[in-house]
C-alpha cells in the first residue's frame, strides 16, 4: 500500500500587482548645478565640498548645456601640470565641460535606467522635463532603489 502525502486544499495563488519602480521616484531633485561661466576652480571646491562626482551645467532657463564632472577638471589639471603651467584661474567651465549628454525619461522602469547604465558606461543621467532640468539620477540612486525593494519585485 502507498502512502500518499496530504498538502490540504489547493487554492489559487492570487498575483501581487506591482506597480512599476520609476526613475521619478528615486532621482535627486535638489541639484547643485552650474553655469558655463564658473570657474574650474570654483566647481572642483564645490565638488569636494558636497563630495559628488559631477553635476549638470544650466543657462539661465534651467535648460541642460552640459556636464562637468570630476574627469573634466583632473583631465585640465594633468594638462596644466604636464606643460608645466600654472592651473589658470581663468579657466570656465564651457573650456572643460561634455555638451555630448544622455538623458533618461523620468518615466522610465528603473530597471531599464540599470541596464542603461550598463550599457553607457555613465555615472549619472540628467531628466528633462519640457525641456528644463527637473532632477538626475546616479547608479547610487539605483543601488538604493534595489535596496528598498529587498529582492522583492526582481522580475
Amino acid at each position: 500500500m502507498a502512502i500518499k502525502s496530504f498538502q490540504g486544499k489547493r487554492t489559487a495563488v492570487l498575483k501581487k500587482e506591482t506597480e512599476p519602480i520609476l526613475v521619478s521616484d528615486y532621482m535627486t531633485k535638489n541639484l547643485i548645478t552650474f553655469s558655463k561661466s564658473q570657474s574650474l576652480e570654483d566647481v572642483i571646491a564645490t565638488l569636494v565640498a558636497n563630495r559628488i562626482s559631477g553635476g549638470p551645467v544650466v543657462n539661465e532657463f534651467n535648460e541642460l548645456i552640459g556636464i562637468i564632472s570630476e574627469g573634466d577638471c583632473i583631465k585640465h589639471i594633468a594638462e596644466s601640470r604636464y606643460y608645466n603651467l600654472p592651473v589658470d584661474k581663468d579657466n570656465t567651465v564651457e573650456k572643460a565641460m561634455a555638451t555630448e549628454v544622455e538623458t533618461i525619461d523620468g518615466n522610465m522602469n528603473i530597471f531599464d535606467a540599470a541596464n542603461q547604465f550598463l550599457h553607457s558606461k555613465r555615472r549619472r543621467f540628467p531628466i528633462l522635463e519640457k525641456g528644463k532640468l527637473v532632477g538626475q539620477i546616479s547608479q547610487k540612486d539605483i543601488l538604493k532603489a534595489a535596496l528598498k525593494m529587498k529582492g522583492n519585485s526582481w522580475k
